[in-house]
């Protein structure tokens, strides 16, 4: 299968390895990944603070950019959950019809990456090696839009090596939310320490999740703590083998 990568903003500018090994393992399964370069910004960040029809031109670039893709995959919850349930909506709301119609045919291909795993291609043994102590979060996105429910679970479970251990309470926010963080930050730094707490109980060695940004604003509280737990997109951790990344 020829997989188009949508690296989404911010595995581009801040986390490049996490789209590096969603291409790594994409390609060990045995599919052709292409990077369509003119993709940018989904406009979730617009979206979700309003700004819509700011965020249509960004639409509409996304629809003419995938056009063509046999299967669009992302290592983000949440910019998939923007495609699929955000895009054809602005579009008709503004009055723009056909591009509703050419969102949705894009947005009925776009996957995030561990339900394309498991849903498109059927596997859950990628023949992945991570010797070390884990536990998942599951982001808001990819679990009450995408309704990803237990498939990174499925996948992390046949990492060899890989001990996964059960976050508490892990369906709770972990307080990021994008702009959410930035305008109610008291209330996002208690949900973050509520979250850190029940990631420290369970004295894992990795925490990891398939939203960076969730990742980054809990990576960030565990590092101001000096917790010895670090964090890790579930892309790197499937793209780990005995011959590669594993520590």
């Amino acid at each position: 299968m020829r997989i188009a990568l949508f690296v989404t903003c911010l595995s581009d500018t801040l986390f490049p390895q996490v789209g590096q090994a969603t291409t790594a393992l994409l390609e060990r399964l045995g599919h052709e990944v292409v990077f369509p370069q003119g993709q940018t910004c989904c406009g979730q960040m617009h979206l979700n603070t309003g700004y819509q029809r700011q965020a249509l031109p960004l639409v509409e670039r996304f629809a003419d950019v995938f056009a063509d893709a046999d299967a669009i995959v992302a290592p983000s919850g949440s910019c998939v959950g923007s495609v699929r349930h955000q895009h054809a909506a602005v579009a008709r709301g503004l009055g723009r019809s056909g591009l509703a119609e050419r969102s949705n045919a894009v947005a009925a291909k776009t996957f995030e990456l561990c339900e394309f795993l498991v849903d498109v291609l059927g596997v859950t043994d990628v023949g992945a090696y991570f010797p070390h102590r884990v536990t998942y979060h599951p982001t808001c996105h990819s679990l009450r839009m995408l309704r990803v429910a237990d498939k990174p679970l499925r996948l992390l479970r046949q990492v060899r090596g890989l001990n996964l251990i059960e976050l508490p309470d892990a369906e709770q926010c972990c307080g990021f939310g994008g702009t959410f963080a930035l305008k109610n930050a008291d209330t996002s730094t208690a949900m973050l320490a509520d979250k850190m707490t029940r990631v420290l109980a369970t004295r894992a060695e990795v925490l990891t999740a398939g939203d960076s940004s969730c990742l980054m604003h809990i990576g960030g509280g565990l590092g101001r703590l000096s917790a010895g737990t670090r964090t890790l997109h579930i892309a790197e951790i499937l793209a780990a083998t005995e011959t590669g990344a594993g520590s």
